[in-house]
């Protein structure tokens, strides 16, 4: 069946959110081709692999091919940037061409990112390169293996022409699939501009779209910050969990939905480090992997702000005082959250009082010991075995490890299940895989500089299973070498 006929769009914000979008077309590319096909992905959206990951699939992601029932357009927002607000920001390189439904009745936005530009590109070109494209589409499906909930890449196209970033680079473009791109910003713009009428509307489809079990709800604005702010208090504490570095919290980076979204310079760290920062520009680490928790509180007063006039038209003051109220139940609910999940990494079955200040005893340990992250909770499985040479080779001060690990393997045995269940547990949720620095780095410099994607792919499918040994790959369990530069991401695409 061809594309033109092959996908069932279903354009709710199209329909339904005039004033919201500018109406877009793609830039003209000379020769798209698919480099790279989520064929998972597509079977579950209900794509015909066959039909799109080919030339005629190339025509329809790189915006060349557009069927009749699309309706490509770019989104407006504001945000927070680094702490400044920008009233206007918007997609400068996106085009989001419309929604579909998939088997299980849930509702995605596809999006082309780097497709040219738009009304809202700030005198940039509106376009990107392979290197960061496929940068997004690893980190995505990494995440979405992980358990995380992430936009995702559905297709990866070269363009067929050279952009200019630092030097010329093969363009691309990227084809992402998301819940939706509604953002903090998306509030922030319209509030910015005290546009009540226009709040209102994007927060009742908001509310249609991620959270209707409350749409009937008397106070159902309250509720909307509630929502949200359990969502990223849930996300947070898993990217906490793994070792994500975002990179790039602005607010215009904060979904609605709760997804993970903009993988730009985001990175995973090798060794714990609470102050570590892998974005060139970010001097003052203020997205740095410890102050996430707290920028995403930052985030979330910002969303908050924008809903006052909603919570109470009348009284701002008892809207203010409603919404701090929620925020100031973040903290707690975050550190309910991220105890669960460690809980889980340590194979705490049955929760008890005692069990934060072990895990917090246990980052005490970790601190300036330049203790592989991920490594670690593998070698503690290994410990509950019985086999703890590893866990303590992981340290250089191994007397602080040594008192927490007989603390914490008579914790374990408050569970009542053996300890080889324990440990069990732990491995099917602490990953032996993860996206090392230096392993993206070497897959994205090929796929550059020689046209050469086996090193992505072999690294996607290392990714795509993270809990399990993969024989011979040991090489993708180690960080970088001791003597390798700092990793630095940079912001853009």
């Amino acid at each position: 069946m061809p594309i033109q006929q092959s996908i069932p769009f279903d354009n709710s914000f199209a329909k339904e959110m005039d004033g919201f979008y500018v109406p877009q077309v793609a830039a003209n590319f000379p020769k798209p081709t698919v480099v790279q096909f989520n064929a998972g992905l597509a079977k579950e959206l209900g794509f015909d692999e066959v039909v799109f990951n080919s030339d005629e699939g190339a025509g329809f992601f790189s915006g060349q091919d557009i069927p009749d029932n699309a309706f490509p357009l770019s989104q407006v927002y504001a945000g927070h940037q680094f702490g400044g607000f920008s009233p206007q920001l918007g997609d400068g390189r996106a085009l989001l061409l419309g929604e579909v439904v998939d088997q299980k009745n849930t509702r995605y936005d596809i999006q082309l990112k780097g497709s040219g530009p738009t009304t809202f590109s700030r005198r940039g070109d509106g376009k990107a390169v392979i290197g960061p494209v496929l940068r997004e589409y690893l980190m995505g499906e990494a995440m979405h293996a992980l358990n995380i909930p992430t936009t995702r890449a559905l297709a990866a196209v070269t363009t067929g022409e050279k952009v200019m970033r630092d030097g010329f680079q093969p363009g691309a473009i990227l084809t992402r699939v998301a819940s939706s791109h509604l953002r903090v910003g998306t509030f922030q713009f319209f509030a910015a501009r005290q546009d009540h009428e226009k709040l209102k509307q994007l927060a009742d489809y908001s509310i249609k779209r991620h959270y209707s079990e409350f749409a009937n709800h008397k106070e159902k604005y309250l509720e909307l910050l509630k929502a949200v702010q359990a969502k990223q208090a849930s996300l947070i504490a898993k990217w906490m969990s793994v070792g994500f570095v975002h990179g790039v919290m602005n607010t215009d980076n904060m979904t609605i939905s709760g997804e993970t979204i903009d993988y730009g310079p985001c990175a995973f760290m090798d060794h714990y480090d609470a102050k570590v920062v892998f974005s060139s520009i970010d001097e003052q680490g203020r997205y740095a992997y410890g102050n996430q928790p707290v920028i995403a509180q930052w985030n979330l007063a910002r969303f908050a702000e924008t809903l006052i006039p909603l919570i109470n038209p009348e009284d701002s003051d008892q809207a203010i005082q409603l919404a701090t109220d929620e925020l100031n139940k973040f903290p707690e609910l975050y550190q309910d959250k991220w105890l669960d999940e460690m809980r889980a990494k340590l194979g705490l079955v049955d929760p008890k009082e005692s069990d934060l200040d072990l895990v917090n005893t246990l980052f005490k340990a970790m601190d300036r010991q330049h203790v592989d992250y991920t490594k670690l909770f593998r070698k503690l499985a290994d410990a509950a075995r019985g086999e703890t040479h590893d866990l303590f080779k992981l340290f250089n001060d191994k007397a602080s490890i040594k008192s927490w690990v007989e603390r914490w393997l008579k914790r374990l045995s408050q569970n009542n299940i053996a300890l080889n269940e324990c440990a069990d547990g732990m491995d099917r949720v602490n990953p032996i895989y993860i996206a090392r620095n230096h392993k993206v780095e070497e897959a994205l410099q090929a796929a550059t500089v020689k046209s050469d994607y086996k090193p992505f792919e072999k690294l996607l499918g290392i990714l795509s299973n993270p809990y399990k040994k993969q024989d011979g790959m040991e090489a993708y369990e180690e960080s970088a070498s001791d003597g390798a530069a700092p990793y630095v991401t940079f912001c853009g695409t």
